[in-house]
């Protein structure tokens, strides 16, 4: 249960230190901190968990991952379905926590929450197809890079460093484009207390970083068959 308990906890941070900075921390004109800080967010709660939970769990917070990693044979099947159960509560509790911490303030309106979306729900207005390949590809580069600096050939101990920073300029491309996802469990986490749209889009956020970290897994196993 220690490796489920782990995966419960960085799930947590990510979507509490992810989403929260982007509620919390981007609200104000001109103090906020912007796209980029919360992309940096976003890659700092990869790193710092990477780094606590990596050796309990393979801290994966994502079950984009966890189906990536069993692709590139790094994740046993069985532990799948458990790990993405406590991904997806990691991110709900999350969640409630920082919309109880929001909704603290005097004329608190949820709006999107950093929910995920498409069209008229997209930050910049993007489409449908856009959306599509937006997060597949970002996901995949995102598997990428997981498996290739977890191989035994990389170097020891800088992987949590690839991997958040990898994550960070995920978020600076793709924010504008869907509010960066590349997470089921992260976009479930706020969608939930959204309702309506947010709910009606979730799909999109659970098919295409599944399919897009089994095809960057698949990729680096292509290109590295010995890994």
């Amino acid at each position: 249960m220690k490796k489920y308990a782990a995966e419960f906890v960085g799930t947590f941070w990510l979507v509490l230190g992810g989403c929260g900075s982007a509620v919390l921390a981007a609200a104000f004109p001109d103090l906020g901190i912007g796209f980029v800080g919360v992309s940096l967010a976003f890659g700092l709660t990869v790193l710092t968990m990477a780094f606590a939970i990596g050796h309990i769990s393979g801290c994966h917070l994502n079950p984009a991952v966890s189906v990536g990693l069993m692709v590139a044979g790094r994740f046993e099947r069985k532990d799948l379905l458990p790990y993405i159960v406590a991904q997806v509560l990691g991110g709900i509790v999350a969640g409630g926590v920082l919309y109880l911490i929001a909704s603290g303030k005097t004329g608190f309106d949820a709006g999107g929450f950093a929910s995920n979306g498409y069209g008229e729900h997209s930050p910049g207005g993007y489409s449908l197809l856009s959306a599509l390949v937006c997060e597949v590809v970002m996901t995949a580069i995102f598997l990428f890079v997981i498996v290739g600096s977890t191989s035994k050939k990389a170097q020891a101990g800088f992987a949590p460093i690839a991997i958040g920073l990898c994550l960070t300029l995920i978020h600076l491309i793709s924010i504008p484009v869907t509010n960066t996802s590349v997470n089921p469990a992260r976009s479930t986490g706020v969608a939930v207390f959204v309702g309506d749209w947010a709910l009606a889009q979730l799909w999109l956020f659970w098919v295409a970083p599944i399919v897009g970290g089994a095809l960057g897994a698949f990729l680096y196993k292509f290109i590295d068959p010995d890994d």
